[in-house]
């Protein structure tokens, strides 16, 4: 059997090389790939001897030649190919060994591969009777099977076959990809197609529901996302659940953590199918927690706990006091507290973790595709807002404007959310219309809604809203505006001695 040697990654080649080489397999290298071989001292044929051609075009050209595709492509149950061979003198190739430039590494026109994917694309075409290695953590394996068969199974060929494709096609994405954002850079607007290449990197119990499958991918070709670094310290696998409601509880406490007021402040966030129901900021993480997990412990029971500092043994024991947490994430936390948590918390999956990364464009699926947007981006910016009522907002308000701002913007619509002291103390979510939405959050607030500031994720189309949080006490209340009746709403405020802010810009979450 004929193999063709043609690799970037080298990790792993020596050895696979020699091995092919004891099972009587004659080796053709190209470029680095031979002066790598030459230099182990390992047999093999040089591509130029092959083909009779030089290599050309500082490298670009070398193995684009009928004497080494058709040796990959000729279907060997065809007379007239195995002819075609005969006739031209071409040797079949069985085994093709390639793995390409580093372009997703190193994104650059230099970083695009011809040669490798053609020749990939080739044998992975050919599977019949060809076998494809893209993949050095596949070299074991392979060597394995010749040792005991004598040849590669169909089975095995198909599933190299397979992923040879995926390998090329993740690769021409992130090419893609690299245009839209590099190259082309269209200024505000989303790129004409999006190629999307996925690699399941954790299979889970299942879905939302037992009877649902459930996986983790992570995106080929782009920077590990947090998830890919998280330690887990303790606890019982996670579940699809877990996993979206956990990367909402962190995204959030890193942005609460970032917010104007925060800043040399601790922040904790409890989340539960999938949104806030407690958000505090306070100038210890023990602190914060206590704060955020009594704005609603009902809720808190079986939700995601993530902290913006690490946990020491007295939050430790703070959280084994509580009831039951699924998910907690921090980034660290003391041996005590660990060993707190796998004595009497065995289920709860303890997380160690770094930052979030940026958001990328949102997908959600529709028949037939998707719709895409950009991310919602929150703008905590004063400048552009408005007070519109008689009544100003006073300077120690502002901090917890932004923060129910931002929670509000980060729960599922139709939202309102209550905050004060640093602390959302009621929310309201999910709702067919905003009234609901400020009832509930006012029940759940209570007494803590006297002075508190509202945010309203959409403007009010009524007044009855705002009468609903004014009826429970509270002091501020900031919302997009851009309703028919805003004057209406604004004269009620008014009325009810409230200050109002309009942002301009509506956060609906659906």
């Amino acid at each position: 059997m004929r193999a063709l040697v043609s690799v970037y990654d080298k990790t792993g080649l020596e050895a696979f090389a020699r091995g092919l080489v004891s099972l009587g397999v004659e080796l053709v290298a190209s470029g680095g790939t031979a002066k790598a071989l030459s230099a182990a001292g390992i047999e093999h044929l040089e591509v130029e001897q092959v083909t009779g051609a030089p290599e050309m075009l500082s490298g670009r050209v070398k193995t684009l030649h009928p004497r080494i595709h058709g040796g990959i492509l000729a279907d060997l149950d065809n007379p007239a190919h195995v002819s075609e061979l005969a006739a031209h003198g071409i040797s079949p190739i069985g085994l093709v060994i390639s793995n390409l430039y580093p372009f997703m590494a190193e994104p650059s026109v230099e970083t695009i591969d011809i040669g490798g994917p053609t020749m990939v694309r080739a044998a992975a075409k050919n599977f019949a009777h060809v076998a494809v290695v893209v993949d050095p953590a596949e070299y074991g394996a392979v060597l394995d099977e010749l040792r005991r068969e004598g040849e590669l199974s169909a089975p095995t060929r198909a599933r190299l076959a397979r992923a040879a494709f995926a390998h090329v096609a993740a690769y021409d994405a992130a090419i893609v990809t690299w245009f839209d954002r590099a190259v082309m850079a269209p200024a505000g607007e989303l790129p004409p197609t999006i190629h999307l290449a996925l690699e399941r990197c954790e299979s889970l119990r299942y879905g939302e529901n037992p009877h649902q499958h459930g996986a983790r991918y992570e995106t080929c070709g782009v920077a590990p996302g947090w998830w890919d670094s998280a330690a887990k310290l303790g606890g019982r696998e996670l579940s699809y659940l877990n996993l979206f409601d956990a990367d909402t509880a962190w995204r959030l406490c890193h942005e609460v953590a970032g917010l104007p007021s925060a800043v040399g402040r601790a922040a904790a966030v409890i989340v539960k199918h999938a949104n806030p129901c407690g958000v505090a900021t306070a100038a210890t993480i023990e602190e914060a927690y206590r704060l955020a997990f009594e704005a609603d412990p009902v809720s808190a029971f079986g939700g995601i706990v993530a902290l913006s500092r690490p946990v020491g043994q007295a939050l430790g024991e703070a959280i084994v006091s509580n009831v039951l947490a699924d998910v907690l994430i921090a980034p660290g936390y003391a041996p005590e507290a660990v060993e707190a948590f796998l004595a009497t918390r065995k289920n709860m999956r303890v997380l160690e973790a770094v930052p979030p990364g940026p958001l990328g464009v949102s997908l959600r699926q529709i028949d037939g595709g998707f719709l895409v947007q950009d991310p919602d981006l929150v703008a905590l910016a004063r400048q552009p807002w408005r007070v519109v009522t008689e009544n100003q907002v006073a300077e120690s308000e502002w901090p917890d404007v932004e923060l129910a701002w931002l929670a509000v913007a980060r729960t599922t619509s139709n939202a309102v959310v209550l905050a004060q002291g640093g602390v959302v103390v009621g929310i309201g979510c999910g709702q067919q219309n905003r009234v609901d939405s400020a009832g509930i959050a006012a029940r759940k607030a209570g007494e803590r809604a006297l002075g508190a500031v509202a945010a309203s994720d959409a403007f009010f189309p009524f007044r009855d809203g705002l009468d609903a949080l004014a009826h429970a006490g509270v002091r501020v209340v900031v919302q997009p505006g851009g309703s028919l009746r805003d004057d209406e709403v604004i004269e009620a405020a008014n009325e009810r001695g409230i200050a109002m802010v309009l942002t301009g810009e509506r956060h609906f979450r659906h």
